[in-house]
């Protein structure tokens, strides 16, 4: 039996981690603009991408910008990746719904920071949580992730790239500034040892192709564009052939279309990690670093005799639901502790529907939230 190859391990910060990931996944263009807390992945991506076979960097005059860039070189075929945080994110929202609309394939990696405006540039928080899900106008589905630590930055990353080409739509990735600048060993997975999904491409003659055609899955095949299939690009609601339309039925059609590629995967999308919550009485339910002090407090609250667990989650739209439905079949209360007002509590109180007691830890003043707050709220049951 072959040896299996020893894996490279390297200490990395979680910025350069996103890097890591995106390579390995097939990104080949980058367009970007600096911001911090997330500089690093556009210094790091101008140094590593143009090293590659194919890759290209581009610096953008902004986040604007960066954006358009993106959605051209991912309809021209390429993998595509930009980074930014707040700001810079409230930016992109525009040329994001654009995405959406157009099926554009891409990762866009936001770095949290302290907000509203230019708000606490340096410090953590988890504000944009909702901005993520509905910051874009309209009726849309969009895929949000997060990691809470470095070895999560490299391998949900590339988790985000695979998704983003299986069904064909932007992928947003939620770090905070504590994950992005925290430095770890993390292991370099071998060739082999990951999936790496490329989008779906026509295998009818060109005159036969539809681009926004209905299929089993829901999403189309995509051409790059000059490979010689028709393929009409808009931002306004289109038909099966890519072109405006007013008319109801095909209105209808494409929303319910784009939302059901999404919806009918659930199994496949939303991504939890579970930390003994088999049998517990109280569960935290925790995203980005805060789910690293959550899990601490959780190991403390167990040697205190407080049957207590954690469900992390790695995916944060389309929320899990399924998995918190599955704890309040024996939790009697859930503590969600967030850097910002209550913007995922709100979600699990959604969810909950009175059928267990909902405690929030919420900070907003650029401090991390601590393993003894959180354990502090378990021990009281």
């Amino acid at each position: 039996m072959p040896r299996r190859k020893k894996r490279k391990e390297i200490f990395a910060l979680g910025n350069e981690a996103v890097v890591e990931g995106a390579l390995l996944a097939g990104c080949s263009f980058y367009g970007g603009y600096p911001i911090t807390p997330s500089s690093e992945i556009m210094e790091i991506m101008a140094a590593r991408l143009p090293q590659t076979e194919d890759g290209v960097f581009l610096q953008m005059e902004d986040e604007i910008g960066s954006m358009g860039a993106i959605i051209g070189a991912s309809m021209a075929g390429r993998k595509v990746m930009t980074a930014t945080s707040g700001p810079g994110f409230s930016l992109m929202q525009e040329n994001l719904g654009y995405a959406v609309m157009a099926e554009a394939p891409l990762v866009l990696v936001n770095v949290m920071r302290g907000g509203p405006s230019t708000g606490l540039p340096t410090s953590p928080a988890q504000g944009d949580v909702q901005q993520a899900r509905w910051g874009t106008h309209g009726d849309h589905p969009i895929i949000v992730l997060s990691a809470s630590n470095v070895q999560e930055c490299l391998d949900v990353t590339i988790t985000a790239f695979n998704m983003a080409e299986k069904y064909r739509t932007p992928v947003i990735l939620l770090l905070d500034e504590v994950t992005a600048h925290t430095r770890e060993k993390i292991e370099i997975p071998n060739e082999g040892e990951y999936e790496v999904f490329s989008r779906t491409v026509p295998s009818m003659p060109p005159e036969w192709y539809k681009p926004y055609e209905e299929t089993v899955r829901g999403v189309p095949p995509m051409p790059p564009i000059g490979a010689g299939y028709r393929f009409h690009v808009t931002g306004l609601t289109h038909d099966r052939n890519g072109f405006p339309t007013q008319r109801p039925e095909e209105i209808e059609e494409l929303m319910e279309r784009m939302y059901r590629k999404i919806d009918q995967f659930f199994y496949d999308i939303q991504l939890v990690e579970d930390v003994l919550t088999e049998d517990a009485d109280v569960v935290v339910i925790a995203y980005g670093s805060v789910a690293r002090s959550s899990e601490l407090a959780v190991q403390q609250a167990r040697s205190n005799g407080v049957k207590a667990g954690l469900l992390k989650l790695k995916t944060l739209f389309p929320y899990p639901r399924r998995h918190t439905e599955r704890i309040l079949a024996h939790a009697k209360t859930l503590v969600v502790p967030e850097m910002n007002m209550g913007q995922m509590s709100r979600e699990v109180k959604r969810v909950n529907m009175g059928r267990a007691s909902v405690r929030t830890i919420n900070r907003v003043d650029g401090q991390i939230v601590t393993p003894s707050e959180i354990l502090k709220v378990i021990m009281q049951g």
